[in-house]
């Protein structure tokens, strides 16, 4: 949980952290990642749609729709996990953008 935590705060120190869904979440211009360690996995939540990109290198995990499940007798998947929050970055600046866009109308 720690290594998920470090992770993310280096690559978006901007985003706050918060308990949203009574699980740890960081916050940039809207949920950006959720994630929580449970008996035998960790959650990682790429919400809304963070996995669909990732499908093929999500393949030898169990995922489902914004959820991926790193056993906890793997190793953890750093660079994935990496890459999937810079994808969730990129969705969250363009977020603020079009809400920027809406309020100059």
């Amino acid at each position: 949980m720690e290594e998920i935590r470090k992770t993310i705060r280096e690559q978006v120190p901007e985003a706050t952290e918060k308990i949203s869904y009574q699980i740890p979440t960081f916050y940039l211009n809207g949920n950006l990642v959720h994630f929580a360690a449970y008996k035998k996995h960790i959650g990682f939540y790429p919400t809304p749609n963070g996995d669909e990109a990732f499908q093929k290198e999500l393949s030898k995990y169990k995922s489902g729709k914004g959820t991926a499940r790193f056993p906890m007798e793997e190793p953890f998947p750093i660079d994935l996990i990496q890459k999937m929050i810079r994808m969730r970055i990129e969705e969250s600046l363009k977020k603020k953008i079009r809400i920027r866009f809406i309020d100059f109308c």
